[in-house]
């Protein structure tokens, strides 16, 4: 697959890449886990999953397109608070399995899990605040 095709432009006409598309590494695994995780909590996963560190301790992973139809009507009915509302509530009940998942795939301890999203664009974020790692 070249690389034209391993993108796709967003709704805002950037051009973003996907981990999922053949990936390996940390990244790629992180991003997996992530989609999982959505698809596990929301029936649905994202059709793209990025995921960097942002500095040498906080990982952040962005995901688009995750929104099942009941959500984009209620984006469309102008209900975007409640919308956040609920996936917050279900991102709090299971934090646990969130932390979990990166602790065992970077092997440091979550000190701190922070997670947002767009719903006008699809757009969520997944932060990760990460115990200093050890030097070596």
């Amino acid at each position: 697959m070249n690389d034209s095709a391993k993108r796709a432009a967003d709704e805002s006409g950037t051009e973003t890449t996907s981990d999922l598309d053949g990936g390996s590494g940390l990244y790629a695994e992180v991003s997996r886990a992530m989609v999982r995780l959505y698809k596990e909590q929301f029936g649905r996963g994202p059709v793209k999953a990025k995921t960097r560190f942002a500095d040498q301790d906080t990982l952040l992973c962005s995901l688009e397109g995750s929104l099942t139809p009941a959500e984009k009507t209620l984006v469309t009915m102008g209900e975007d608070q409640r919308l956040r509302d609920i996936r917050m509530f279900f991102q709090h009940a299971c934090e646990p399995q969130f932390r979990q998942t990166i602790e065992e795939l970077t092997g440091r301890k979550v000190l701190g899990f922070v997670s947002g999203m767009d719903t006008g664009r699809d757009i969520s974020a997944e932060v990760f605040y990460l115990e200093p790692a050890a030097d070596g």
